[in-house]
């Protein structure tokens, strides 16, 4: 599975997406052809206690776009297609004039204990990480990491999503700036009180005592809970 990520960021930190846009930014993933799922992040209506606060309020919206393969990803990741005209913000308002930047990466999906569903009313709250990089073996970094880190992330109560990403080379001509990140993260909680629950948990020591196991690498990480809507294409 692969995954597109965009993100789109302001430096002020105080812009945030209209609901109407959020609704049409929607609508325009729908469409996307080749697109198995869907995901568009905001952020916390309310902030909420997780160790890493200091990384800052994030982005003011992201997209993780799924596809089966990377050439239908690739596909629409051309000039001329709905994923471009977001890009670019779709003449969405609130979307205008923010730093629009992209990935793709392969998707690694990891078990979890129960992978339910959140009840009625409650909204999804997903933990986004990612490290720049670099490493300075970053074949031994990811070993190390994939061995280690989401046996421990399942520990989490109530985890409901553990996917972890990594590079990929990949081709598109879309008017975003491309970062290449060595790689992602992102764990699902049913909220975000889930989500501070969680992260106030003893599991967090031994997160950061695996964390200073790491092969030698550079650029930090950063953390962001953002809630979290789930589209499907449209048939």
């Amino acid at each position: 599975m692969i995954s597109l990520f965009m993100t789109f960021l302001d430096a002020t930190g105080e812009r945030r997406i209209h609901a109407g846009d959020i609704v049409a930014a929607a609508e325009m993933v729908g469409s996307i052809p080749g697109l198995t799922e869907g995901l568009l992040f905001t952020p916390l209506q309310q902030p909420v206690d997780h160790p890493y606060r200091a990384d800052g309020s994030g982005p003011v919206f992201a997209l993780q776009l799924r596809f089966s393969d990377l050439f239908g990803c690739e596909a629409a990741a051309d000039r001329g297609g709905m994923l471009a005209s977001l890009a670019a913000g779709a003449g969405l308002s609130s979307l205008t004039g923010l730093e629009v930047t992209h990935q793709v990466m392969v998707t690694r999906s990891f078990p979890v204990d129960v992978a339910g569903h959140p009840a009625a009313g409650e909204s999804p709250c997903s933990y986004l990480v990612h490290y720049p990089g670099p490493a300075e073996d970053l074949n031994a970094w990811h070993l190390h990491y994939l061995e280690h880190h989401p046996g421990i992330m399942r520990t989490f109560r109530n985890v409901r999503q553990i996917e972890i990403y990594t590079r990929v080379d990949w081709i598109d001509r879309l008017p975003s700036r491309r970062v290449e990140y060595m790689q992602r993260n992102k764990l699902v909680f049913d909220s975000p009180d889930a989500l501070a629950h969680a992260l106030s948990s003893d599991v967090i020591k031994r997160m950061r005592a695996d964390f200073v196991q790491f092969p030698p690498f550079a650029g930090g990480n950063k953390h962001f809970p953002m809630l979290t809507k789930t589209v499907r294409p449209r048939s």
